[in-house]
């Protein structure tokens, strides 16, 4: 079950999309809701830092302090009309430490949800990588133009027969099991044709019709360079309300590289994404 949630809280009002949705998963699963809000420090370089008169340093602190207070102020309200149990937090940090914050923070809950980020600049690739690798727990992102809260109309899981699909396929069993209908989706390619890679998806299928889990194979055959073009087309022709799937990346200098597939997913997604690793 998800019993908690941590959503981090966006300054800018327009971008409360997320926290929204948390609270509506909040609410399916009658579950505790935490919000995080940072107030940044600026971020300049030592030389530069000591070009710039205290004042102006001091109210840009300020400002961002402001701007986390109006955030957590919103989610307390928003929290309070669901009538779910929630806290909030409010971290002074510089921006460069707000991942690896938050990921600490999220290792002490079920689920963490964050808004995609956005062409205006808004940017939470940084925060969401963070918490997919570092926390050993599921993320969903949910699109800077989704108006809409959690729906379980139709689920579609991406089935490669690897870790960390099945990973990610386990920690969503609690949504799935709600859901009205799940397609477990196979994208055919080099990758999947082998069948010790169980390519027809018929002993996963099997295994979540165990979980009362209403669920139907789809296999698509796509070249390895289309996996998220496949996935996409096929979650907008189904009209498919959630996607399910592994986060893949890989460790380069003590760095986290996003795979081909999932940057893909998180640049052009219509519906939120459960993730994990």
């Amino acid at each position: 079950m998800i019993k908690d949630i941590i959503v981090n809280l966006e300054h800018d009002v327009s971008r409360d999309r997320a926290r929204d949705f948390a609270i509506t998963v909040g609410e399916t699963f009658d579950a505790h809701i935490a919000g995080v809000a940072f107030a940044y420090e600026p971020e300049f370089p030592g030389y530069v830092m000591l070009e710039i008169p205290p004042n102006i340093v001091a109210a840009m602190v300020e400002d961002s302090k402001k701007a986390a207070e109006a955030a957590i102020k919103r989610f307390d309200e928003a929290a309070r009309r669901s009538l779910l149990s929630a806290e909030h937090r409010l971290v002074r940090t510089a921006g460069v430490e707000a991942p690896t914050l938050f990921a600490a923070l999220a290792r002490r809950f079920d689920l963490s949800i964050f808004l995609q980020s956005s062409p205006d600049g808004a940017a939470n690739d940084d925060i969401i990588e963070s918490s997919l690798f570092e926390t050993g727990r599921p993320v969903v992102v949910v699109p800077y133009i989704h108006k809409d809260g959690l729906k379980l109309d139709r689920v579609v899981c991406c089935w490669d027969g690897g870790r960390a699909a099945a990973r990610a396929i386990n920690d969503a069993l609690p949504l799935l099991a709600k859901a009205a209908k799940v397609d477990l989706l196979i994208i055919e390619n080099d990758k999947t044709k082998n069948e010790t890679t169980e390519i027809r998806g018929v002993q996963m299928a099997s295994h979540l019709a165990r979980h009362d889990v209403n669920v139907e194979i789809e296999i698509i055959p796509a070249p390895d360079i289309d996996v998220a073009d496949a996935i996409l087309s096929h979650v907008a022709d189904e009209s498919g309300t959630l996607i399910v799937m592994g986060g893949y990346g890989h460790a380069k200098l003590r760095e986290i590289i996003l795979g081909g597939v999932t940057r893909a997913i998180l640049k052009s997604m219509t519906v939120p994404v459960f993730m994990s690793h």
